[in-house]
């Protein structure tokens, strides 16, 4: 592999979730402020709103590095997203807020351009490695993105977001100067960057005999996780009295913990266990933790029951999800590994904007808050119960299906038909 645009393109990765994770402990802190004065519903939506662009434009993005070369899709985009955080730094109204939200989300589905990149310039006996260097890269831009904006909030709410903006513009002109292209005229893409997305293409995949279910309960622990996320900030700050530099520092230790399992430790508990109780055991651990948490206040736990409830969540989805992608993959036969991997990709980003979706219809919906006009118009106990407890429960079906996906596939294999 050439080092040099490996380089760029891992710093690209890196920044975008360093940005993405920037926003999560800093967001229902900024916009629940006395300049906006949101709700915890319009909090939800800011974070569904670039989830939701972001699975739009993902294979839109694509699509044209496809046509027109990877270089200038991933220029525009990460000049786009630096916009997108100045736009949220600079806002006035509520509706500055959405604007920068959406151009964010538009702007940040190039993580499929930088995947292609990647296949573009690396041999099929290197690929894997240097696929496992973007997810690297991933995991390490979320851990520090939360820990950044938190530490940055005490200079100034908005700072965060212009220090994300000042990133953005500095990887663009390393972009510029040091990523050549790879898609010409005379040499077309390697890999194609929206591979998977067509809806034929889901459809096809779908006819693997394990793939459906694999795919089922890769979703809902997704949708989970997600929920959570939203939530989070808004639950330490309701129930601790948090700022965003503490509710960063926690984001932080849930990332550092999902570094150590996906970096170290999920090869050897793969070989000592297998893969289908990993799966079996992460969505138990998850599903007690969202259970467990809204009853942890500073009376009931303090700090560290919040600990506790986050090592367990992270330790149940570091388990799971990275177990189901490999399952995922095993499904297929290699000249279709390609399109399973766009198709399971597609079916993270779905989650990804259903989760924050979800969650801005139950934190303060009439269900989960039901004042005396019948309206929700403020967070309360039970809004955070039902809350975390439905994204419990969806991780309870993924429990109750991988258990019974493990149950069937082990008896298959005992008793081959």
């Amino acid at each position: 592999m050439n080092r040099s645009p490996l380089i760029v393109i891992l710093t690209t990765v890196f920044i975008d979730l360093v940005g993405f994770g920037i926003v999560i402990p800093v967001l229902p802190f900024y916009a629940e402020g006395t300049t906006f004065n949101a709700t915890p519903r319009t909090v939800g939506l800011l974070f569904a709103s670039y989830s939701i662009m972001q699975l739009i434009f993902s294979p839109i993005l694509g699509g044209l590095s496809d046509k027109y070369g990877r270089r200038p899709v991933l220029l525009i985009s990460i000049i786009g997203t630096g916009i997108g955080f100045l736009v949220l730094g600079f806002a006035q109204s509520l509706s500055m807020l959405f604007v920068g939200r959406i151009l964010d989300g538009i702007t940040g589905g190039n993580i499929s351009t930088a995947q292609a990149y990647i296949a573009d310039i690396t041999t099929k006996e290197n690929r894997a490695s240097g696929m496992g260097l973007i997810g690297a890269a991933f995991g390490v831009g979320f851990v520090f993105g939360p820990m950044i904006g938190g530490i940055l909030s005490r200079w100034g709410i908005q700072v965060p977001f212009l220090f994300a903006a000042g990133l953005c513009f500095v990887n663009a002109v390393l972009l510029y100067f040091r990523l050549p292209e790879t898609v010409t005229a005379h040499r077309p893409p390697e890999h194609s960057a929206v591979q998977g997305r067509g809806f034929n293409q889901l459809i096809a995949s779908l006819k693997q005999p394990r793939l459906p279910i694999v795919l089922t309960i890769y979703f809902l622990s997704i949708v989970a996780f997600s929920i959570m996320v939203t939530g989070f900030s808004l639950y330490t700050m309701f129930r601790f009295g948090y700022d965003a530099q503490h509710t960063g520092y926690l984001f932080a230790y849930v990332g550092i913990i999902a570094i150590v399992i996906q970096g170290g430790l999920i090869g050897r508990l793969v070989k000592q266990f297998g893969e289908l109780p990993l799966i079996v055991a992460g969505c138990l651990c998850m599903a007690i933790s969202l259970f467990a948490v809204p009853f942890v206040s500073p009376a009931a736990g303090g700090l560290a029951g919040l600990l506790i409830g986050g090592g367990v969540l992270s330790i149940g989805n570091s388990l799971a999800t990275p177990v189901l992608t490999s399952v995922a993959s095993k499904t297929a036969s290699p000249e279709q590994l390609g399109t399973i991997m766009g198709v399971t990709q597609s079916t993270a980003s779905l989650a990804r904007a259903v989760g924050p979706s979800l969650t801005a219809l139950l934190i303060a919906s009439p269900i989960a808050h039901p004042g005396a006009d019948g309206q929700s118009h403020y967070m309360s106990d039970h809004s955070l119960f039902v809350t975390f407890w439905t994204g419990a429960a969806i991780m309870f079906v993924a429990f109750l299906l991988a258990f019974y996906f493990s149950r069937v596939t082990t008896e298959q294999s005992v008793h081959p038909a």
